[in-house]
């Protein structure tokens, strides 16, 4: 095996290869506004710090989010592509399992992303290979009293930390590909049935087509 995963659905553009027994090599960037830029360069990384070659790899494992719409389909897209070209499997995997899995919490806990707009993606944990909700977005205010006091990780628990008051700080902020394909390999590993690779928005584009508006044809 030689399992390519990648997530941009954070702030992070993360890259990693995993052989079956573990990590290779991994790229990690955190930069919100340069998803497209970075993804492609940062796979190259990967690549070349491992010694391989991209018709080397046999599968391919990305993020679905929760995350915003744009940063979200770059990696969505990017693993299309790939698997079209070399003709191996996509698979999908919720971005929050894999920062939950990153975490190795053996507790109950929940991981919330920033989702910009003063919300929240989240969803809450057994432990770090243990997802116990769906993925929900939701502002800081009106999940308080679920989450107040219980362990968190992730971007968005930092940001609102007089909401989520059990904010581990040691604990990852962002999307670490290198977890996304430990997780990956491990449920492949066990027969489990990951994702399909679909996004998950949870709510529609910032960008929208005006209500009021007018089409102008010439006369």
């Amino acid at each position: 095996m030689l399992l390519l995963a990648l997530d941009t659905a954070t702030p992070a553009v993360t890259v990693a290869l995993h052989d079956g027994t573990g990590i290779l090599a991994e790229s990690r960037q955190v930069d919100a506004r340069r998803h497209g830029e970075l993804l492609l360069p940062a796979v190259d990384r990967a690549l070349g710090e491992a010694g391989r070659k991209l018709d080397e790899v046999s599968e391919i494992v990305v993020g679905v989010g929760p995350g915003p719409y744009t940063g979200l389909r770059v990696g969505l897209v990017t693993a299309a592509t790939f698997g079209a070209v070399l003709d191996v499997p996509v698979h999908g995997l919720c971005t929050l399992d894999g920062l939950a899995y990153a975490s190795g919490l053996t507790e109950p806990f929940v991981v919330a992303t920033d989702a910009r707009r003063k919300e929240v993606y989240w969803a809450r944990y057994a432990d770090a290979r243990t997802r116990l909700t769906e993925p929900a977005v939701d502002r800081p205010a009106d999940i308080a009293e679920q989450v107040a006091g219980v362990p968190a990780v992730g971007a968005g628990a930092l940001l609102y930390d007089t909401v989520f008051t059990g904010v581990r700080r040691e604990g990852p902020e962002h999307q670490s590909a290198a977890a996304l394909a430990a997780l990956a390999a491990e449920k492949l590993a066990a027969g489990e049935e990951l994702l399909p690779p679909r996004p998950l928005y949870l709510r529609r584009p910032d960008a929208q087509v005006p209500a009021n508006y007018k089409v102008v044809t010439p006369k």
